[in-house]
């Protein structure tokens, strides 16, 4: 059994974390950790889970205790905290997913550029691991530290990833306009999620290229063409509790249809357990993969502007957070891609 130590575990992603290793048969979760709810039993920051956890008490900070041992932690914290506390789990060998932004990005100073704070540890974001199975995955067996993509990215990367790898689209001109639930922007109240601002009311954010996750799926992207890419995003709350719906647009370089465009997705996508690429005329939905660590793929073409449609929907606290890290954790462990993870989606 692997031991993990979740820190970060009263968040949404920590949350979904807590919930879907319980039922892993390969994991046993030997500790919590939360900043705000530290001291109390778990079912006091999380009555969902009262009867299934009620042995596990939340400690304070990020590293395990004194005395506790564990081969993972698996960290659901905001910017920070992270690149402070990797170092000294690595050197107690416990091996980390990160599902924060601190080690996502491979170069500090766009890690300076984009949080605005000198980053910690910059000799580890070379060793860090980017944690798309998908498109890294051979990289991720003994992998001893794995940066979680982020929500957006894992949708925008995976939508666009067959397209850029096959030099199908050109890499200047790509715009993914992406919907997320609320539950998207954590647990710290906002004044803008509130049910009376979020209500009945879709808006943007961050437009302009200012969202933190572009460099993100621009490093990515720019990795499977070997080229610069840039990428115009623009995010969007939506009053739903969970999932991303991202549309893809993207300059073709050279006609194909859209039977041709699905037989390239599935080539690429052979194997891959938690992407379905859907037949064409079907279009994914967020509520297909609700609760689950699918991501649907539905593919068009537009001949008239000569460019691809590519759409994705997945769970942002599934595939889009926890069940992405589960999934790294198995590959880093030598398990099976979907020990703990064969959930279908919540439906309705």
């Amino acid at each position: 059994m692997i031991r993990v130590w979740i820190a970060g575990a009263t968040g949404y992603a920590g949350a979904e974390l807590v919930r879907l290793l319980l039922g892993h048969p390969q994991v046993t979760v030997v500790g919590l950790a939360s900043e705000r709810h530290g001291g109390l039993p778990v079912a006091a920051a999380l009555p969902g889970l009262a009867g299934v956890a009620d042995d596990l008490v939340l400690h304070e900070g990020v590293l395990p205790p004194a005395g506790l041992r564990a081969d993972a932690a698996l960290l659901a914290l905001p910017p920070g905290p992270a690149m402070t506390a990797v170092p000294g789990l690595l050197e107690a060998g416990v091996r980390v997913v990160d599902l924060g932004p601190d080690f996502r990005l491979g170069d500090p100073e766009t890690y300076f550029a984009w949080y605005g704070r000198q980053h910690q540890a910059p000799a580890l974001l070379g060793r860090a691991v980017y944690g798309l199975p998908e498109w890294f995955g051979d990289a991720l067996p003994g992998a001893r530290l794995v940066a979680n993509p982020g929500c957006y990215p894992t949708a925008a990367v995976l939508a666009a990833g067959p397209l850029v790898r096959a030099g199908l689209a050109a890499p200047d001109g790509i715009i993914v306009d992406a919907k997320s639930g609320l539950s998207g922007a954590g647990r710290s109240p906002a004044a803008e999620l509130h049910f009376a601002e979020a209500n009945e009311n879709v808006r943007a954010y961050q437009v302009g290229g200012t969202h933190r996750h572009t460099p993100e799926i621009e490093q990515a992207l720019e990795h499977l063409a070997g080229r610069r890419v840039r990428v115009t995003f623009t995010p969007h709350l939506v009053p739903m509790t969970r999932g991303i719906l991202a549309t893809l647009y993207a300059s073709l370089n050279r006609p194909i249809d859209v039977a041709g465009l699905v037989e390239i997705y599935r080539a690429a996508y052979a194997g891959a357990p938690f992407v379905r690429v859907l037949d064409p005329g079907r279009l994914p939905a967020t509520k297909a993969v609700l609760g689950s660590n699918f991501c649907d793929l539905g593919l068009a073409v537009d001949g008239r502007t000569g460019r691809a449609v590519v759409l994705a929907a997945l769970d942002n606290l599934g595939k889009g957070a926890a069940g992405q890290a589960i999934q790294n954790l198995n590959l880093m462990f030598g398990l099976a891609e979907t020990a703990g993870l064969r959930l279908a989606a919540v439906y309705p």
